[in-house]
């Protein structure tokens, strides 16, 4: 069984010690959705809701979220990040806008937490801006798509996983 990395012997939370770790390129990509109704993905593509451009206030919200991720994330370190890029892309089919973001840093501990939580905030700013349109959007799929560095290696999630 795997040991917990953020607890130490005694069961007491701990920021894990990645000191004597070696710098290595990282990178890590995440993903997420909000599901609404046609009527609500149409305004939301046309870009012009009461709020702005909704995808453009998102793609930001992501960024500066992942630049954040160590304030918001107990025991999480912080992270120079080298790129985050956010993109915002509508899945017509589903009724939804898909997020996805990558992060990328050289250093000592991995950005998985940094593009898991672009995506995150990326999709409450989608559902912030669009709230008075459809109360009834779902954010859902929040999910690691891929990791690459580190220890660790490289993670590709299964397709279909």
């Amino acid at each position: 069984m795997a040991t917990l990395t953020h607890l130490d012997t005694s069961g007491q939370a701990r920021m894990v010690d990645v000191g004597d770790k070696p710098v290595t390129a990282r990178e890590a990509v995440a993903r997420g959705q909000v599901r609404m109704t046609a009527a609500t993905l149409a305004l939301a593509l046309a870009g012009d809701s009461k709020k702005g451009s909704v995808r453009a206030a998102a793609q930001i919200a992501g960024i500066m979220a992942a630049k954040k991720t160590s304030e918001l994330i107990p025991l999480c370190h912080p992270v120079a990040l080298s790129s985050v890029a956010v993109d915002i892309a509508a899945d017509e089919t589903a009724g939804a806008l898909v997020v996805t973001a990558r992060a990328r840093t050289s250093g000592q501990t991995g950005v998985e937490m940094e593009a898991l939580t672009a995506v995150a905030v990326a999709c409450l700013t989608i559902y912030d801006m669009l709230k008075a349109t459809d109360r009834a959007m779902v954010i859902e799929q929040v999910t690691l798509l891929e990791k690459h560095g580190g220890v660790s290696g490289t993670y590709v999630r299964p397709s279909g996983a």
